[in-house]
């Protein structure tokens, strides 16, 4: 499952084309579509994720009320967020998850969860920028996030369910 929005703003949005990425190597790998959860204002985005990558995701981006979405989260077998409020419902059912951080800091505003992996390249990358807080990026580039490779993500995420 993934939760591609963050209502704070697109600075902390991993990019779609990483979540399509990941979406179409998960749904190779064990078939069922990628259920992607957020708000009605996250339609847009969910879609878009969709359309990348075709037949390897459901979208229910404000098809759910809030319950159900905590509901879908507590019964998922992962999840993949960036730094939002589903990260934390994840966090708080002690599922799973992967978070990727960018524009703001799991120092700050991790995920209380010991099944959660990070995944924060402020340290590999050398970004003076990263964590801003900004809703957008000042330099329009979110290399902070551009730069987390999907691979990486799956890999964070095959190794917290290996452990789960």
């Amino acid at each position: 499952m993934f939760a591609p929005g963050a209502e704070y703003g697109p600075a902390k949005c991993w990019p779609a084309t990483h979540y399509a990425e990941l979406a179409r190597a998960l749904h190779a790998a064990h078939s069922p579509p990628v259920l992607l959860l957020g708000s009605a204002k996250e339609l847009a985005l969910c879609e878009s994720i969709a359309a990348l990558a075709p037949g390897a995701c459901r979208v229910l981006a404000g098809k759910t009320s809030l319950h159900d979405a905590m509901a879908l989260i507590a019964a998922s077998r992962g999840v993949v967020s960036n730094d939002s409020g589903l990260m934390h419902v994840a966090a708080a059912f002690g599922v799973p998850q992967v978070a990727v951080f960018g524009s703001t800091s799991p120092e700050h505003t991790p995920p209380l969860n010991p099944r959660a992996k990070v995944v924060w390249l402020k340290h590999e990358i050398g970004l003076e920028c990263s964590p801003c807080f900004d809703r957008t990026c000042r330099f329009g580039h979110t290399r902070c996030l551009v730069e987390v490779a999907p691979t990486r993500v799956k890999s964070a995420l095959d190794e917290t369910l290996r452990s789960s």
